[in-house]
């Protein structure tokens, strides 16, 4: 069979899989390229969603040459022999930068004065957000659009059509497989496809299961995403409930969710849900996070089960969270006072805490505000119990 994936690779906007909110018939993005007014671009979003396949049909669209060049092995002097080749020409070339997340520093500005001229029209493309991986000079000069994971009933579609074309057989148990299986990803979805009719048709659930044994992002049902099972997770830790938990963390330890991915959401749930009732739980998450990156499955599993087992025994407090979410509510609601003269910077009179026995009464902001309510729970009493200590008896 040939590669289906190469072979189904969409040619047109309108072929595209998925991708409404940026490709429908009234949607800016398609309206930028369509008017050729698309500037450098970032296209963001999980695997086999259409990101490379997007950047070649823009550039067909545009009717540019096309240049294809990866982070990874990714040499400035290539650029520049791009650029001198269309220095003179009327219609300059457009550049795909792929696992543009692994540009260096570096890397990112000696690209900016080639962006800023124009000299070639610049489309990245990265499984991580570019306002994070990517400089504020990169990110002021092109715009950024997050891919979606192709829907179920946008895989199933896609499937039958490929299926009908190739006139392959596949029972259904097998058809609902490659799609939930795949996650989203259609690249992954036509190999899985490619190899189980290189072994037989009907391709049965039994051969695919042999093939790929575990789902790749997705979680142990169809109807139930790894974005569902996270939330299911999480929602088990902060309510206390153990063996939930257990049971959400290993559909997505079985449904082949990274362990990198579910460290960080525990690291976020310790500060958020746990916060100062147990300040450990933020030490023993960051712990956590670090060993799996360098241990990996199937010993991470272990690491993983002793964290949700402590965050889920921890006494809960979200009192960090509503402050800082106080604090810049305020801000945004502009609710902005100057910082008092005698804390700034080199200031001549103020008054150093520990030349007065660690405290001294001094105001640090020139109007009143209150954000912080303490929940009193676990080590957070001592916190406050702490704090009260310290002003209580020299106010």
């Amino acid at each position: 069979m040939k590669n289906l994936a190469l072979a189904y690779r969409p040619k047109t906007l309108d072929g595209m899989i998925g991708q409404p909110h940026l490709l429908g018939k009234d949607a800016p993005l398609r309206k930028m390229i369509e008017s050729d007014a698309l500037p450098h671009t970032f296209l963001y979003g999980p695997p086999g969603c259409g990101k490379t396949t997007l950047a070649r049909i823009i550039a067909t669209t545009l009717d540019r040459p096309f240049y294809e060049l990866n982070a990874t092995t990714f040499k400035i002097e290539d650029l520049r022999k791009i650029f001198k080749t269309y220095a003179n020409a009327l219609q300059k070339p457009l550049i795909f930068i792929d696992e543009v997340h692994r540009l260096s520093k570096n890397q990112q500005e000696v690209l900016l004065p080639f962006m800023e001229r124009y000299d070639a029209l610049i489309i990245g493309a990265s499984t991580e957000n570019p306002y994070y991986t990517m400089t504020a000079a990169m990110r002021s000069r092109s715009h950024l659009f997050k891919l979606e994971a192709v829907s179920d009933e946008e895989m199933h579609a896609y499937l039958e059509s490929v299926l009908k074309r190739e006139e392959v057989e596949a029972e259904e148990e097998a058809k609902a497989y490659l799609v939930f299986s795949s996650g989203g990803d259609i690249r992954a979805m036509l190999n899985l496809l490619e190899s189980a009719a290189a072994v037989q048709t009907p391709i049965t659930l039994d051969i695919l299961k042999q093939i790929r044994p575990h789902a790749m992002q997705m979680g142990s049902s169809e109807s139930e995403s790894h974005y569902e099972l996270t939330s299911a997770m999480i929602k088990s830790i902060r309510g206390s409930d153990i063996d939930a938990a257990l049971y959400y963390l290993a559909q997505l330890i079985e449904g082949g969710e990274p362990a990198e991915f579910i460290a960080r959401r525990l690291a976020i749930l310790a500060s958020e849900d746990v916060g100062n009732a147990n300040p450990h739980a933020l030490n023993l998450a960051s712990s956590t996070l670090n060993i799996v990156k360098h241990i990996g499955y199937p010993e991470a599993r272990i690491s993983l089960s002793q964290l949700v087992i402590y965050l889920a025994s921890s006494p809960k407090s979200n009192s960090a969270y509503m402050a800082i979410n106080k604090a810049q509510k305020a801000i945004k609601e502009g609710i902005i006072y100057p910082v008092p003269d005698h804390i700034k910077t080199h200031a001549k009179h103020y008054r150093y805490p520990h030349d007065f026995g660690g405290w001294v009464a001094q105001e640090y902001l020139t109007a009143p505000l209150h954000f912080y309510e303490t929940r009193k729970i676990g080590f957070e009493k001592t916190l406050y119990e702490w704090h009260e200590k310290i002003i209580t008896p020299k106010r």
